[in-house]
Order: C-alpha cells, then structure tokens, then sequence
C-alpha cells in the first residue's frame, strides 16, 4: 500500500498533493556535482536560505562527499566540524524539516542535538552499528539506501538476479534492524540507492520498476539529481544536467516517489507542477 505520509519529530509531511522536494547542501570541497562552490559557511547558509525560498521541503545537509571515482574520507570531527553550524543557523530562523546526509553514529548525534529531524544514511545504517539506536533515542526519522558491498566499492556495479527484488530484500532486512532498535514504522522511509553498486542500465531498470518499492508502505526517496546515469544522456554542463534531472523527477513523481532530493529546487517543482497538471484533467488552457 502506498505511503501517504511520513511522520517526523516535529511535524507530519503529507503526500496527497504529490511528492515532496528534498534540496541538496553540499558542505565538501569535492562534491561531484557542485565542486565545493558551498564549502563556505556563509554560503553554505546562503544556499540554504535560496532553496527554502524555491520551496524545498526538506533540506538535506552533508558534509562528507560520496562522489565516484573516490571521495575523500574525512574524520567525525572534520564532518561535524562542517555540518553542525550550517545546521544550527537554519534550525535558528526556520522550522524547515532538516535531513543530515552521513553513515556516522556520532555525526548524526551531533546534527540531531543541533536540530537536525532526519538521518539520511546511503549504508541503510550499516556502515556504523550505533545508528540505530542513535535514531531510535533521539525520535529521529530514517532514510535507509540500498549500497551493497563496503564503502570502497559502493560504486562498482554489481550482478543482481532481479534488481529489484535483490534491492527490496537488502532494504528489508535494515527495516528490521531499525524496527528491533525501536525506530517507529512510520518514521521510516526508504531510497533504491541510484548509483550506488548500479550501472546506468540498472539504474534505468530501477527506475522503471518504481511502483514495486511504492507499495511497500515506506515512502520512497528518489536521488537521481544529476549523476551518471543522467549525465550519460544529457553530458556534463550543470544546465543539461537539470534539465534531464527534472525529465526524472517528472517520471518518479507520476510513478508513485513521494521524495525527491535535488539540487535544482525550482526546475525540481516547476517539472512536479507540470507533471500533477498533465494528470489532473480540471486544468484547462489559460
């Protein structure tokens, strides 16, 4: 059955009206999609306050780039060091749901105590065994990703007998592990894990197979926004990349995806606008 709402510590997002906008904030020197332009506080903050004002619903903030080809690993205090004012500065002047992308326990802590309401782990908190019960302390809501293997080889494709079936059963199992540490059913949502141990073929099989993970009951996070598989079509320039980014975000939307993390919010909910218009046949012509 599918999910019409996702419950977080301090409000409910609802899906009635389509899938919600997750807005990407990058805090790293050596994002593969950015380059570092928000390594600076002060415009990491900036580009905060920009994607609350195109209409993000959630703000997902990292501070430990996952780009392929072998991203830097930095330290806990390094990635807080990062993250934890950017948070602090957005939760001061805005009750915006805030999403801290990281695969550490303590990070997640920090980013929670600081006034973070989601984990966004791509491990599906299996890179630290803490995660869990971290979550499950703080009332925090989960994103749990499919990426099998270690994190060395989160990038290498992987053979999958039916993609996914095999993604569904990973992510089941780190359902349960998040159910057993106490994480409430309804605070979990889950994400397919595009590009990560997929190649641009399984990430476009993937896709296509999206209403299987919709009637799951978890709400289902699409982030797609500019990796390889877009870029194979689209080449490398920032401006392409949207414009094919937004054609994905347009198919997830009328495919069932609840979520989409972006780092383009307003072509991301100007395409979402176009996409619930096509299917609603009481908008006429102006």
């Amino acid at each position: 059955m599918r999910a019409t709402q996702w419950t977080l510590p301090h409000t409910t997002l609802d899906f009635d009206s389509g899938a919600r906008v997750m807005g990407i904030v990058n805090i790293t020197p050596d994002s593969f999609s950015d380059g570092g332009r928000f390594f600076d506080l002060e415009r990491a903050i900036a580009h905060c306050d920009q994607l609350i004002a195109d209409g993000a619903d959630i703000l997902d903030i990292g501070g430990e780039s996952t780009r392929p080809g072998g991203a830097d690993v930095i330290t806990i205090d390094e990635e807080i060091r990062r993250t934890l004012p950017v948070i602090q500065a957005v939760r001061a002047k805005s009750k915006i749901p805030i999403s801290i992308d990281t695969t550490k326990a303590p990070v997640a802590e920090a980013a929670l105590q600081a006034g973070a309401d989601i984990i966004n782990d791509i491990s599906g908190m299996r890179f630290d065994n803490a995660m869990p019960s971290i979550a499950a302390h703080h009332r925090a809501s989960v994103i749990l990703a499919h990426v099998p293997g270690p994190r060395e080889t989160m990038h290498a494709s992987y053979r999958y007998d039916a993609i996914a079936n095999d993604v569904w059963t990973y992510l089941a199992q780190q359902i349960e592990t998040a159910l057993h540490a106490g994480i409430a059913p309804e605070r979990i949502a889950i994400d397919p894990g595009f590009g990560f141990g997929k190649d641009a073929q399984q990430n476009l099989e993937l896709l296509r197979q999206l209403p299987f993970f919709i009637e799951k009951d978890y709400p289902v996070l699409v982030g797609i926004s500019r990796k390889r598989t877009v870029r194979a079509q689209t080449g490398p320039d920032t401006e392409s990349l949207d414009h094919g980014s937004s054609i994905v975000h347009g198919f997830a939307a009328s495919h069932g995806a609840q979520l989409l993390r972006v780092h383009n919010v307003r072509a991301a909910k100007a395409a979402l606008a176009m996409q619930a218009a096509l299917h609603d046949p009481s908008v006429t012509p102006a």
